[in-house]
């Protein structure tokens, strides 16, 4: 971004004049010309001569350097304040924010509201965007300057009246500040994005600082349809996950205002309804400087501040790039279980790689859309240092599927473990109300669903990750009724944008599916939207979609014989087979056994009988192979069953619940029946799963 650009003279004289609380006939006065005259200079009708900017500078205490670049204000003491917003008149209270409660107070929801409203406001789109958190514990006489820095003095008779309510934003304020109180310690987190538009726009009217600091419900997302979140809610979980309801803000703007861009700083506070003094008041308050407008007086504004109040306020930002730092006082994790800095900093990292690993994939002709890194201090000194988050290392197969999407190298059918599969699934979209024909159903729209083997430490697999815009994850799917013996799998489902395509059909299915999406931008299905813009017939197509999905993902994942470097990908946990354990250290093996089929059916005592065919390499030794049972259930980890009866019932022998297979032998069959007893639910009511490791011990 280049330098800063001076606003135009009109403008600027009408602004400085209200700062020193000057009227333009006695700035004309002074000057000795007309009121008019210094009216046509303001409304831009007409710019006095150099003699005349000359002896305006003298007369605002400037220089006339300052007149003719006009990207600063002149010195005026204009001392910064907390303005709160008066209580309705008609009566009515809020007892908090409403858009606050649409989410839960929970790192990682804010991890992804947040990053996903920076991906959103992407600047240059030949970079990506970098997002960077900064947890920071301040205790001492660290604790004190940021305290002072802030006017906590000036905020605390309202806390305190706020806190007394029986409420529960009351109650939390009273937890709040009384450890504040007990502890002196107070927990920020800093939220930067560089290259990021920034909140450009004015004060008040329409535009993206007005969106985020001044409105509710307001999403104001210039990024040609391509936003992944369209409520305007997303912002609200800032001052949620902040037990004190405070954010304070930094902007780099990346097209001037009033001739500015760098260092716009404002507060906001949202409280509960309470009274101080005799006077009522609503509950939102903003820091700021008092506006100078007869039509604003004294509300608090947005201002520019040097260098040294930014550091001061722990909002100094690391370049000139376009972006905004948000500074969350007094942070949290609500649900409890990240409340150490260690486990907070593993959370942030966690649900940045979780909710944005797509997002931070480069192809073969374009890089990555996001970068992001978290690191960690106390009163100043790195504590736990900066850590990049890397999506191959947390999601290995679902990188490796987009990936190789990106860079053009999917197959039509899995031959190798390593490989990814891609075909196209249909999405019909329905038309807009009054747009469409008789029995036409709609546009199609293929979306794009690629598939590859689960990598050996995923804990969760056998999935569908679906994503549109800049690749937003909006849900994970479980196909239903896959086979038994399906493989492992991780699947992607890229939908509009996300396909990286351009077409109206993609235009349109990215409104379609943003429309079919709640709040939480978490699944697509019935909403309001959807219903009330689109024709009759518009839920239907959803659910085919999703059914298509699941039917596609069937016949791309039964179970082939495929190779893997490193082991095979259809076993689960399979540790390294040494052949036998070799003294020289030589593997005397380069294969693996893999599962060539599997059977299984319901017996009346609702045990699963089920009977595996393994396919073995050629070894000197034999193997000695442990078969687990488990039961698939919809969520949480696979509970492990007991076998009642493991035998060998062809070229293998079952031995104290192992498996052993001679050497030479190239196919073997196991026949397990499950123990009713050790059934955590009823047989009938999950998917059984047979998981072959080597047994402890090593080879038989």
């Amino acid at each position: 971004m280049t330098g800063q650009q001076g606003e135009p003279f009109g403008p600027w004289l009408g602004r400085q004049l209200r700062r020193a609380g000057m009227t333009q006939a006695q700035l004309a006065a002074e000057l000795g010309k007309t009121r008019a005259a210094v009216s046509a200079w303001i409304t831009g009708r007409a710019e006095p001569r150099e003699d005349a900017k000359l002896k305006i500078a003298e007369i605002l205490g400037t220089d006339l350097a300052s007149l003719i670049t006009r990207v600063a204000d002149v010195p005026t003491a204009l001392p910064l304040r907390w303005q709160h917003r008066p209580a309705h008149a008609d009566g009515g209270r809020e007892y908090g924010n409403v858009a606050a409660f649409a989410f839960d107070a929970d790192l990682s929801v804010l991890a992804r509201e947040a990053t996903q409203n920076s991906l959103d406001e992407r600047f240059d789109t030949r970079e990506p965007v970098r997002v960077r958190y900064t947890l920071h514990e301040l205790s001492g006489e660290h604790l004190d300057a940021f305290l002072k820095a802030v006017h906590w003095n000036e905020l605390s008779r309202h806390y305190e009246e706020a806190a007394a309510g029986r409420q529960k934003v009351s109650r939390s304020l009273r937890s709040a500040l009384d450890e504040l109180a007990a502890d002196r310690s107070l927990l920020l987190l800093r939220i930067d994005d560089y290259n990021a538009a920034g909140l450009t726009g004015p004060e008040y009217s329409d535009g993206r600082f007005a969106a985020v600091v001044r409105r509710t419900l307001d999403s104001h997302k210039a990024s040609g349809g391509r936003a992944g979140g369209s409520y305007g809610l997303g912002k609200a979980t800032l001052w949620a996950t902040s037990r004190f309801g405070l954010v304070l803000i930094n902007s780099t703007l990346s097209e001037p205002h009033e001739g500015r861009t760098h260092r716009r700083v404002v507060g906001r506070l949202d409280l509960p309804w309470h009274t101080l003094d005799g006077d009522a008041y609503a509950g939102p308050a903003w820091w700021g400087e008092p506006d100078t407008d007869p039509e604003r007086k004294d509300v608090a504004r947005s201002w520019w501040a040097d260098e040294q109040t930014v550091r001061d306020l722990h909002l100094e930002r690391t370049s000139d790039e376009p972006g905004t730092s948000f500074l969350v006082v007094g942070a949290y994790d609500a649900s409890g279980d990240a409340e150490t800095l260690q486990e907070m900093h593993d959370k942030l990292v966690r649900s940045l790689a979780d909710g944005f690993w797509a997002a931070m994939i480069g192809g073969r002709d374009a890089g990555p859309l996001l970068e992001a890194r978290v690191t960690t201090l106390r009163n100043g000194q790195v504590v736990i240092p900066e850590e990049r988050v890397d999506p191959h290392a947390h999601h290995a197969a679902l990188s490796r599927a987009l990936q190789a999407y990106l860079d053009g190298e999917t197959v039509p059918e899995l031959t190798s473990g390593d490989q990814v599969v891609g075909t196209e699934v249909p999405l019909i979209v329905t038309h807009l109300k009054g747009k469409g024909r008789p029995r036409d159903k709609g546009r199609e729209h293929p979306a794009v669903l690629l598939l590859t083997p689960a990598d050996d430490t995923d804990e969760h697999f056998n999935r569908v990750v679906c994503m549109r815009g800049n690749r937003m994850t909006i849900a994970e799917q479980r196909p239903r009724d896959l086979p038994l013996g399906t493989m492992p799998f991780q699947a992607v489902l890229l939908a509009g944008y996300a396909t990286g395509r351009k077409g109206e059909d993609v235009d349109l299915a990215e409104a379609f599916l943003r429309a079919s999406e709640p709040p939480e931008h978490d699944r697509w299905d019935r909403t309001e939207e959807l219903t009330t813009t689109y024709e009759r017939g518009a839920l239907s197509r959803i659910k085919e979609f999703r059914q298509s999905i699941d039917k596609t993902v069937r016949s791309l994942a039964v179970r082939r014989e495929i190779t893997r470097t490193g082991g095979p990908a259809a076993l689960r946990e399979l540790l390294r087979l040494d052949g036998g354990g070799a003294s020289d250290g030589v593997r005397r093996t380069r294969s693996f056994p893999t599962v060539r089929s599997m059977s299984a059916h319901l017996e009346d005592t609702g045990a699963w009988n089920v009977t595996v065919t393994l396919k073995l390499p050629d070894a000197e030794d034999a193997w000695l192979l442990t078969p687990v049972a488990k039961f698939d259930v919809r969520s949480g980890g696979r509970p492990t069953v007991g076998w009642s009866l493991l035998v060998g019932s062809e070229s293998c022998r079952a031995e104290d619940g192992d498996i052993i297979v001679e050497p030479g032998v190239r196919t073997a069959v196991f026949t397990g029946v499950t123990d009713p007893d050790t059934h955590p639910v009823q047989g009938g009511f999950a998917r059984l799963a047979v998981d072959i490791v080597k047994a402890r011990g090593g080879a038989a």
